[in-house]
């Protein structure tokens, strides 16, 4: 995947006699760069200024360092996360998300209901609760859900009622229902009851709304996907795990005056393979409008010789050994010497804006030269 980004990016950028040409290689290298990252359409930019919830802001910086490579390769579970605000703005404890935007092929792997449960009022009276019962419904039939079979059940437990903050129902089961069949997504039911089973109202732990309450504190649907999508067989890992091999170079060098092609053939068969700087910058390319984090990262590309013999510091595999062995004694026509590449690949994290302004957290493989090699 990374080759495809590295030869996009400079058809995007080739300079050509003709306007029109430059215009139509740099629109065709974008829609390719597009499908790179799973995608047909660039997502329109939100109409407004818009603040992505903070729990997808902290799981970015928890997966990603700040150029959006992975540092920590084992906490999603999946390759997407997906966020989604709720469409009621009810003050009542009923709940619906559109999921219009999940694609066929993700495989839900984990959905939770996330509620900023609010200081509870102080009430008048004798009786004071210091936990309730939280139970979370599927609503089966929009006009019936205070009936048993108008709902399901899909989380209950006790809450305290002395403190506030996030909490995490699971809901899997019901948003599964909901990808398969978009038309039985009705929603769903909260209710509070005392420990005694009773409903209580009004209830003593209320919950912050889509409707009068700070974006930060709205409910939420948190979904973990995986599209399916994979990179080569290269070995990924968390970023950095880098031992020195040889100084990365800045990415211009001074190079002598002369003809310039010749100059940089000469410079390639001098260096030895090693890793060089390569910037992708998300606003040059045109997507800072709907990309949250990062701005841009470095791919890096690998450039070099590799010349006989093959030292340890050039990571060799032992087919590009034999390779330069039977180049070097001119053991059999047509046999070039090994080529300089990426021995091993990174994983970079999108946090974005959908079609629909939800914020998604996409993970993607081999996106990033971690080390060159002679292969």
């Amino acid at each position: 995947m990374l080759g495809t980004v590295l030869l996009l990016l400079a058809l995007a950028k080739t300079a050509c006699p003709s306007p029109a040409s430059v215009a139509s290689w740099r629109a065709e290298a974008l829609k390719k760069l597009l499908e790179v990252f799973g995608m047909e359409d660039p997502p329109a930019p939100p109409t407004h200024f818009k603040q992505p919830p903070q729990y997808m802001v902290d799981l970015f910086n928890t997966v990603a360092n700040a150029d959006g490579v992975t540092k920590n390769p084992d906490i999603l579970e999946g390759n997407t996360v997906r966020s989604f605000l709720d469409k009621t703005h009810s003050e009542e404890m009923r709940f619906l998300f559109v999921l219009s935007s999940v694609a066929k092929n993700e495989k839900i792997l984990t959905a939770e209901l996330h509620l900023f449960r609010l200081w509870p009022k102080v009430t008048d009276g004798p009786k004071r609760h210091h936990f309730c019962q939280v139970s979370v419904y599927q609503v089966l039939e929009k006009d019936k859900p205070d009936t048993p079979e108008g709902k399901k059940l899909l989380a209950a437990r006790l809450v305290s009622l002395q403190t506030s903050g996030w909490e995490v129902f699971g809901i899997t089961p019901a948003v599964r229902d909901w990808t398969e069949d978009e038309s039985s997504n009705h929603g769903l039911l909260v209710t509070v009851q005392g420990l005694g089973g009773s409903l209580l109202d009004p209830p003593p732990l209320q919950f912050a709304s889509g409707r009068g309450h700070h974006e930060s504190k709205k409910p939420m649907l948190v979904l973990f996907t995986d599209d399916g999508r994979r990179g080569a067989s290269l070995p990924t890992a968390g970023f950095p795990d880098l031992k020195p091999q040889a100084p990365n170079l800045p990415a211009k060098m001074p190079v002598p005056k002369l003809d310039r092609s010749r100059s940089t053939r000469s410079l390639d068969r001098l260096q030895p393979c090693q890793r060089h700087p390569l910037s992708v910058d998300f606003e040059e390319i045109g997507w800072s409008g709907w990309i949250i984090s990062p701005r841009g990262y470095n791919a890096f590309h690998c450039k070099g010789s590799c010349p006989f013999p093959l030292g340890e510091n050039m990571r060799p595999t032992n087919h590009a050994t034999v390779q330069s062995i039977i180049n070097a004694l001119k053991l059999s026509e047509g046999v070039s010497s090994p080529c300089c590449v990426p021995d091993k690949l990174h994983s970079i994290n999108l946090l974005y804006f959908d079609d629909d302004e939800n914020v998604v957290l996409k993970q993607y493989d081999d996106m990033v030269a971690g080390s060159c090699g002679c292969h």
